[in-house]
């Protein structure tokens, strides 16, 4: 009886202290393994015309091209897509029409002609701001959604804080030249990246033609200004921009097999032309390459004293990178796993890592799971199965 208890306060010891260690391991997990890559390794090769570029991976950010990217810069209209991210998010009712404030009314520049007590929602304003790259419609959104460009303005810089652009300040929803009013080709790439993320703006960004309307025959017919759009087959959007102090700014995206790319081009006079060879030369030398598969079952854990004698184990999430197929030979995809398991063992029980590498950079680490419990066997089988071992 004495052995019995000890042998039972042992088990119990050893089952407490291996769960305790295994539930006990931290999530490893790096939210952007694209940083970890040697980002001009093999970058593509282009000399652009533009005063601030930016090529990115709307996923990981992952920067394919750059020349002076991190210079302040006026970007026009092409403020636009800071505007539409940021009304899309505080005015949820996009649908229902709403009057026009008269301040939006015979705004300078770029327009689509809003006239004194007109009713439109705020949907339809933002095809008319990101079509037809309306002042006007910018203006009424701000009105709509803040009361006031001042409060709009200040509810765009803190959007831009939030998604990370830090050399970026607005002070209008559409870009009319103002020495406070700046951002950098990476932050413009940065926003649009999020931006693209939001499903309402990014239909709206790749519309090509539309009508908004009161009524059937009271209506405009808008044609979107990005040639891209009717240029290149997997286009997605998004703005076009033109002040003489600015020069000519273009913000284009493709997606090609899962992979987004964003472009951005700042005081650039073949803005169309340099965008669409510099995106077709990202799509041409990288691609997305799937390296670990969400809720991946790799294989089984061996379980000792247990109702089964083994365990399913998974990872959660998946891994898909935009990569060279140079760079794809450089990735390698490594377990550090339990060799072994004792019941009872839990479902969602963290067992080890999965990790990947780029060369000798960790880029990517998760956990590893359990897929089922596993109960463990009666104490007197426990007993017997040492008893057992202990007689070989």
């Amino acid at each position: 009886m004495k052995i019995y208890n000890v042998i039972y306060a042992v088990l119990c010891t050893i089952l407490c202290s291996c769960f305790i260690i295994i539930v006990s391991l931290p999530v490893h997990h790096l939210e952007n393994p694209a940083k970890a890559l040697e980002l001009d390794e093999g970058a593509i090769a282009f000399n652009s015309s533009a005063e601030g570029a930016c090529v990115m991976d709307s996923k990981f950010n992952r920067v394919f091209y750059k020349k002076n990217e991190h210079k302040k810069l006026p970007m026009a209209s092409t403020t636009k897509i800071v505007t539409a991210i940021t009304a899309i998010e505080n005015y949820k009712d996009l649908d229902t029409k709403v009057r026009v404030d008269d301040c939006a009314i015979g705004i300078e520049g770029s327009s689509i002609y809003l006239k004194q007590g007109e009713m439109l929602s705020v949907r339809e304003l933002l095809f008319g701001l990101m079509l037809r790259s309306g002042n006007d419609a910018a203006t009424a959104i701000a009105y709509i959604v803040a009361g006031g460009i001042d409060e709009f303005a200040e509810m765009m810089n803190n959007l831009a804080i939030k998604i990370g652009a830090k050399n970026s300040h607005f002070t209008n929803p559409h870009g009319l030249d103002d020495e406070q009013h700046y951002t950098t080709a990476y932050d413009l790439a940065l926003i649009t990246s999020y931006a693209l993320n939001n499903d309402i703006f990014a239909d709206i960004v790749k519309t090509k033609t539309i009508k908004i309307c009161e009524g059937e025959e009271n209506y405009r017919y808008l044609v979107n200004k990005n040639k891209l759009l009717f240029d290149m087959d997997d286009c997605i959007g998004v703005k076009t921009g033109y002040t003489k102090k600015s020069g000519r700014c273009l913000v284009s995206a493709t997606e090609r097999d899962g992979m987004k790319v964003v472009c951005v081009v700042l005081n650039c006079g073949p803005m169309f032309e340099e965008s669409k060879s510099m995106l077709n030369l990202v799509n041409e030398k990288y691609f997305n390459v799937e390296i670990i598969e969400p809720y991946h079952n790799y294989h089984s854990i061996p379980v000792k004293y247990g109702n089964k004698q083994e365990a399913l184990v998974y990872s959660r999430e998946g891994l898909s990178l935009p990569l060279s197929k140079e760079e794809v030979m450089k990735i390698k995809v490594e377990f550090e796993i339990a060799e072994e398991l004792e019941a009872p063992v839990k479902e969602e029980q963290v067992v080890g890592f999965v990790k990947v590498y780029y060369g000798k950079h960790l880029i990517f680490s998760q956990n590893v799971y359990t897929i089922d419990n596993i109960d463990s066997l009666l104490l007197k089988d426990k007993v017997k199965n040492i008893l057992d071992e202990w007689s070989i």
